[in-house]
């Protein structure tokens, strides 16, 4: 297990290298520049190519998209259980959610004029729910519903399928309840590419949500322009911070969780306030890695990708955790202590708070979206809301009373900025009879 020391001299550049071992390296930034290329270029046929090269899957155009009555017969074939648990956590998330759906709202400015703003919801969005051997259902969820929140007009879902050209049946019963009947059963740097310029059969989209592996962040990256993207939410992030109070063994579960994602390029840290706390921690990763079902590739994350960091007190750890900008953020503290660092950490994800809150409940069920910042972002975003599917729009209403009043003001700009039909464009609507 490596460890730094917040009282180390070289403490900041050390942690800097740990972090940037996230970067995306360059030859991935090439392989999605050919692929987006390539698809831009060819559409169907290379979306084709590239389901086939990287899932295996033969797929024709016109078997790209997912029939309803497919969707549909995967909820029917839910279990019971099943069935409630998704429409519980789809409750939980549509409560927390639509209490912060933006309203409209007008008023007068100081001139007199009447202003306010409008929000309409985006007309075609795209989301991407990764897939494969871990098929994220709760990101169905935790982007869809807040979709049908907003009222999109028109969602599309990509999702890679396995070889046989096959969806996981749990996540397509989840889109089904989350009101989906487009879907499509391509991934990866196609899916992204298919979204941002359309083919024949795909009309492309208007803005594109949903996390992904490194590729596929990438590729949101690149097609930012040409369509909006939500956030570039990449490989999963947790920093728990303990004290003596903290339940060495929940701290250890919670790493183990987020590490289990396994793709190698995960990032847990645990910022402790005595080395015995490491230790303790330490001891029960390895006690509990060997009873979970992914061990091996958790393993490996453990091995890489798990940085333990000794601080003098909460204080340092708001620091680190500043410094971070983790994506899920723990505070295994005291209860006196939590509030206070609520209060110093401005860069976090999410922040869960307490031995009784592991992050897993916030990722699956508690109300937050769990598409969250990671790779620093949390410097200055952060996760995925209901205001994200909507476009707001000013609106402005001068009258000639308040025009006038506005005026002089209008006038001075325009002329320190050398833009004299700017001003022409007030003064002449001054100087001549206008109607309201």
């Amino acid at each position: 297990m490596r460890t730094l020391s917040f009282a180390s001299k070289q403490f900041d550049s050390d942690l800097a290298v740990f972090c940037r071992g996230a970067a995306v390296s360059p030859e991935i930034v090439a392989s999605v520049t050919a692929i987006l290329s390539d698809i831009r270029a060819r559409g169907d046929a290379a979306v084709a190519h590239y389901a086939l090269r990287f899932d295996g899957a033969k797929l024709r155009p016109r078997e790209f998209r997912v029939g309803e009555r497919e969707i549909a017969a995967a909820a029917r074939r839910l279990t019971p259980s099943g069935r409630r648990a998704l429409e519980s956590a789809r409750a939980a998330i549509e409560e927390f959610n639509r209490r912060n759906l933006p309203a409209k709202w007008t008023g007068l400015n100081r001139h007199g004029a009447r202003v306010g703003e409008k929000f309409d919801p985006i007309r075609r969005v795209g989301i991407y729910v990764p897939g494969g051997q871990v098929p994220l259902v709760s990101t169905v969820l935790m982007t869809a519903t807040l979709a049908g929140i907003a009222g999109c007009p028109e969602v599309a879902v990509f999702t890679p399928s396995g070889a046989d050209g096959k969806v996981a049946p749990d996540l397509l019963a989840a889109l089904h309840l989350s009101g989906v009947r487009e879907v499509y059963r391509i991934g990866g740097v196609q899916a992204i590419g298919a979204m941002a310029y359309g083919t024949a059969t795909i009309p492309a989209v208007d803005k594109i949500f949903g996390p992904g592996n490194a590729f596929v962040c990438e590729a949101k990256r690149q097609v930012f322009g040409t369509v909006g993207i939500d956030l570039l939410p990449g490989p999963s992030e947790l920093m728990v911070i303990a004290d003596e109070s903290a339940r060495l063994d929940f701290a250890a579960a919670d790493l183990l969780a987020q590490a289990e994602h396994g793709s190698g390029r995960e990032k847990i840290y645990l910022v402790a306030t005595s080395p015995g706390i490491i230790s303790g921690v330490a001891a029960e990763l390895k006690r509990q890695v060997a009873r979970i079902a992914h061990s091996e590739k958790t393993q490996k994350v453990l091995d890489s990708g798990f940085l333990a960091v000794v601080v003098g007190d909460l204080v340092q750890a708001s620091k680190v955790a500043n410094q971070v900008a983790p994506e899920h953020l723990e505070l295994l503290v005291r209860s006196g202590a939590a509030e206070g660092l609520i209060k110093k950490v401005t860069t976090a994800g999410a922040i869960m708070v307490g031995n009784a809150t592991p992050t897993a409940v916030a990722d699956f069920t508690a109300g937050p979206s769990h598409v969250l910042p990671t790779g620093g972002a949390g410097r200055f975003s952060g996760g995925l809301r209901v205001a994200d599917f909507l476009r707001r729009t000013s609106v402005v209403r001068y009258d000639s009373r308040s025009l006038g009043r506005a005026g002089p003001t209008v006038a001075a700009l325009s002329a320190m900025e050398r833009l004299d039909a700017h001003g022409h464009s007030v003064a002449v609507r001054l100087s001549r009879p206008m109607g309201r």
